[in-house]
């Protein structure tokens, strides 16, 4: 087994197992101790996963899901600057998953994901995602309880049918300890550059901070399958959680091997005037 290898098997949820997120360490200094060599590693991966992605837009033949969730502060917005800092915009569509809006709400709960979800050629980044409708909807009781049940099962099946038509799947838990979501959510009140994203509503969650890990814990649990499993990444360090998210985005499409299209044309009957 290779060091990438061993470290994806680390972080990766094995299907049917019972993550305990308290039990988890959320700094993991051991793999990146040094700050510097982090962010280092992670603009080489980030390089990487460009020139990989170019190969995957121009086969067009299959497609990239990525799938970032975490409580407030946990650093999506970061994980996706940094991961993604090289790659050509031309190839790569963001959606950031808001509260539903009316049109979303008249339809069924996984409506709104799959009218995102990646083309073929493309990487697509999932800024929050389908499981806030097993973890605020069920935290807040903005669904009956079996009606949130039934979704795990159905988001398993959306995600299946959408590996079976050429998406691989990844999904990162970014895993913040209580005590660094303090101290971001007060960064966020201090800084006038921050303060946009601070919403007083978040205070609210952070008082269900017990019921989103139970919910966390559930989802891992759940939806960590064989076609789209869920890995937990340590998200404390923003430069470890970085390197990390990034080195298994580089090894997924690695393992993917895209390759451009061979021409229909020769070269040798090319002439450019």
């Amino acid at each position: 087994m290779s060091d990438m290898q061993a470290l994806i098997k680390k972080f990766r949820v094995k299907p049917g197992d019972r993550v305990k997120l308290r039990d988890q360490d959320a700094r993991e200094e051991s793999i990146y101790p040094d700050k510097d060599v982090a962010k280092a590693a992670t603009e080489v991966f980030a390089k990487d996963i460009n020139k990989l992605q170019d190969r995957l837009y121009a086969e067009n033949k299959r497609a990239l899901l990525v799938v970032l969730q975490g409580t407030d502060t946990a650093g999506k917005d970061g994980t996706i600057t940094s991961v993604f800092s090289e790659t050509s915009p031309l190839g790569v569509a963001v959606t950031a998953f808001r509260q539903p809006s009316e049109e979303e709400l008249s339809h069924d709960f996984l409506w709104r994901v799959h009218m995102v979800a990646p083309r073929r050629g493309m990487v697509g980044i999932f800024n929050r995602s389908q499981y806030e409708d097993v973890l605020v909807a069920k935290v807040h009781r903005l669904a009956p309880k079996d009606v949130i049940e039934q979704r795990y099962d159905q988001i398993n099946a959306f995600e299946k049918m959408l590996t079976e038509n050429g998406t691989v799947i990844l999904k990162f838990m970014l895993h913040v300890s209580k005590d660094e979501q303090k101290v971001r959510l007060q960064e966020r009140v201090d800084d006038p550059a921050k303060r946009w994203k601070f919403n007083p509503g978040d205070l609210k969650d952070r008082e269900h901070w017990d019921e989103f890990q139970d919910a966390y814990e559930t989802m891992l649990h759940r939806c960590s399958t064989p076609w789209a499993p869920w890995h937990v990444i340590p998200a404390d360090k923003k430069w470890v959680r970085d390197a990390i998210v990034a080195s298994i985005v580089k090894t997924t499409l690695e393992e993917m091997n895209p390759s451009y299209p061979e021409v229909t044309w020769k070269k040798s009957e090319i002439k450019i005037s």
